[in-house]
């Protein structure tokens, strides 16, 4: 059952080390830029080598020494974006992506989208051929220059610049770091001119104070306002907790839940987004999915307040609660605003909001937990039933889950990417770091690399990364994995391989039923087979250790055991598990549930 491919040559892992003595001084453009990347604390930097950054790449390593930031060469940029999107998601922290010229630039569109409709912060470092035409070599060098190359991107980028010197580049860099790390945090994008990189520039200069150049902290909420959900949580009588974008932070975690006790407000939260309530608890509203069943809608159909802490999808949630307009009085905790733009649909539809509170969930939670009354009782955990894994038909979502976690048992897991057809009741969390969040801008491919990057955050603690993709999700972006198999990154991906696109499928069989056509005919043209793609060589291809395809609930039980003992050990695994098609009913409901064109 398992497969396992031998060391490639020259797998030092982390750190790749240059077998020469590094520059004593700087004295070319990239020197500079390459001693400021590290002066703001990157620990690493991701990219597709490209000649429009070779200054920069050869003052990483003969002058840094490949260090601080070390480089983390990736088969595709789109790779190398995802990477350091799942590591922000663990840290809260931003990596620097390099991005080849214009070329490089196109092949990240779908993961800097990710990333910014994530709200995770993340550097980027573009590059172009001379600007000045003059300086250019012949062919490569025109078609590898962009008039404005940032406009590719600059809808879904918080900030971008192309400087012109040495200077400006050193500013643009303290800038853009800035920006990209105050709430609400995004990726930015910074074009560095090849000629600049590769010009002489005087060097030893001191390195400017880093401190004075910080994020901007989220203010605390104004009084006026704080009052006024203050006074409309007091005197709520069934209040309700939409958790959504919140930090890993665990004292932040302690407060939302103190925050809930002292209401005794139900809490909705759903798994777009990272873990932010403890899903066992008496106050937790329902098992977290990607969208609200119908089963929990009551609750919160029920409540006469509503307090949103960034909820993705405000007014969408209202309206599938109240259609014809919300009765509940609104409390909505944001900083959103400040990146909406007229491109980027990611803000979803305009909510109904009675007090605004225009701060970061982490600055107003304490600020209510102080102004509210002690809890008027104690809480424990709900009386659900634990999922049970079958054991005989074919294997599905939940059997995968259930047999995980027994496999694990009290090992801390990280779960870096579920599926869309997941279940929370599947898993319980108690931590932020339980479960990250999916993709940001449901782009598929962006699993793999950000599980990638979610392990590498953890790399050297206590906790298994795990990533459960689909099969398609697995095959656009496994190249990915072939960056953990060479820095020696733990991790384990189970891919739930239903030989399908079906998320398409179910919204083929949607059109077929509005429109009485045969729903038998669903699965042509989203079927991955004749042939099936071999996920464990796909695997073994990129060095990683594989096992499968498992097709029965007794191997099932067998090979997880097996790979996660492969994980402690250091190594990168992958299970192919064929799992039967399905989605949990809400997340059916959600994705069909919409009005087609053409319909009455």
């Amino acid at each position: 059952m398992r497969k396992k491919s031998g060391e490639s040559q020259g797998n030092s892992g982390i750190p790749e080390v240059p077998t020469l003595p590094n520059a004593v001084e700087d004295g070319w453009g990239s020197d500079r830029v390459a001693r400021i990347v590290r002066e703001l604390g990157v620990p690493f930097i991701c990219f597709n080598p490209g000649a429009s950054f070779r200054g920069l790449h050869d003052s990483l390593v003969n002058l840094l020494g490949n260090e601080r930031p070390q480089m983390l060469l990736c088969l595709h940029e789109e790779a190398a974006v995802a990477i350091a999107h799942g590591y922000a998601k663990v840290t809260g922290k931003p990596l620097a992506v390099a991005l080849h010229s214009n070329v490089g630039l196109m092949h990240a569109t779908m993961s800097i989208f990710n990333a910014w409709c994530d709200r995770v912060p993340m550097m980027i470092l573009g590059a172009t051929g001379p600007v000045d035409a003059h300086k250019r070599r012949p062919f490569i060098d025109w078609i590898h220059t962009s008039r404005d190359q940032a406009a590719i991107t600059r809808h879904y980028t918080k900030w971008d610049d192309q400087p012109a010197s040495v200077e400006a580049t050193e500013e643009a860099l303290l800038r853009g770091m800035q920006i990209s790390t105050t709430a609400p945090c995004g990726p930015v994008y910074i074009v560095l001119d090849s000629a600049m990189q590769e010009a002489k520039h005087a060097g030893g200069a001191p390195m400017p104070d880093m401190a004075r150049y910080a994020a901007i902290p989220s203010p605390s909420p104004d009084s006026t306002s704080l009052d006024a959900a203050v006074k409309l949580l007091a005197g709520a009588k069934s209040p309700v907790i939409l958790s959504g974008r919140v930090s890993r932070d665990p004292k932040a975690w302690a407060d939302r839940v103190k925050l809930a006790e002292q209401l005794g407000a139900t809490v909705f939260t759903d798994l777009k987004v990272g873990a932010s309530f403890p899903s066992e608890h008496e106050l937790h509203a329902m098992p977290r999915g990607m969208f609200i069943s119908k089963e929990s809608l009551g609750k919160l159909q029920s409540s006469d307040v509503v307090l949103s802490l960034d909820w993705v999808d405000l007014a969408g949630t209202l309206k599938q609660a109240w259609p014809e307009g919300c009765p509940a009085k609104v409390i909505h905790v944001s900083v959103d605003h400040h990146v909406h733009n007229g491109w980027d649909m990611g803000y979803m539809a305009l909510p109904p909001v009675d007090v605004r509170l225009a701060v970061t969930p982490e600055a107003a939670v304490p600020a209510l937990v102080k102004a509210l009354p002690a809890p008027k009782r104690t809480y424990g955990k709900t009386n659900a039933a634990p999922a049970k894994a079958g054991n005989s038909g074919p294997i599905t979502l939940k059997d995968i889950a259930v047999t995980l976690r027994d496999v694990v048992k009290d090992d801390a897991v990280c779960l870096s990417r579920l599926p869309l057809g997941w279940d929370g009741s599947y898993w319980p969390f108690t931590h932020p770091l339980d479960q990250i969040g999916h993709s940001g801008g449901g782009g598929v491919g962006s699993g793999p690399g950000m599980a990638v990057g979610a392990a590498l955050a953890l790399k050297g603690t206590d906790r298994l990364p795990v990533a459960i993709l689909g099969d398609g999700d697995y095959l656009m972006g496994v190249t990915a994995l072939w960056s953990a198999v060479h820095y020696k990154i733990p991790m384990l991906t189970v891919v739930a391989n239903n030989h399908s696109y079906f998320n398409d499928e179910v919204h083929q069989e949607r059109v077929a039923t509005m429109r009485g056509r045969p729903v038998e005919n669903r699965w042509i043209g989203q079927r991955i087979a004749d042939p099936e793609p071999d996920i464990v060589m796909f695997a073994r291809a990129q060095g990683a250790t594989a096992y499968g395809p498992v097709e029965t609930h007794a191997d099932l039980a067998k090979v997880l055991a097996e790979a996660i003992e492969a994980v402690k050990a250091g190594e990168t695994v992958v299970v192919d598990v064929h799992v039967a098609p399905g989605y949990a009913p809400s997340t059916v409901a959600a994705l069909t549930e919409t009005k087609e064109v053409g319909t009455p």
